[in-house]
């Protein structure tokens, strides 16, 4: 088989996760939005995220790691805090 294994993906962009820390989008683009689950809760074998942190950074070296944040939030639930990361991410990406 040639397949290539892509990985995961959300709305068109990769989505990686380390620890408690998920990166959607590519660190060839302008901006990345990183997700931390700060809070969850054990339900029947799945651990659930109840408080996330979303922050939608650039992804220039060169900027200082403090100044990189360009929004950040906090949103109850896994889904809530990507759905706002994605819509922050289109549209830093289109606003080129």
């Amino acid at each position: 088989m040639s397949e290539k294994n892509e990985g995961l993906s959300y709305k068109g962009h990769p989505l990686m996760r380390l620890g408690n820390m998920v990166y959607y989008g590519s660190m060839a683009d302008s901006h990345i939005v990183i997700l931390q689950i700060l809070e969850s809760k054990k339900m029947d074998d799945l651990d659930l995220a109840t408080k996330v942190s979303v922050q939608l950074q650039l992804t220039d070296p060169s900027v200082k790691s403090r100044d990189r944040i360009v929004k950040k939030s906090e949103k109850d639930g896994f889904y809530t805090a990507l759905d706002v990361g994605c819509v922050w991410l289109e549209r830093a990406l289109n606003s080129k």
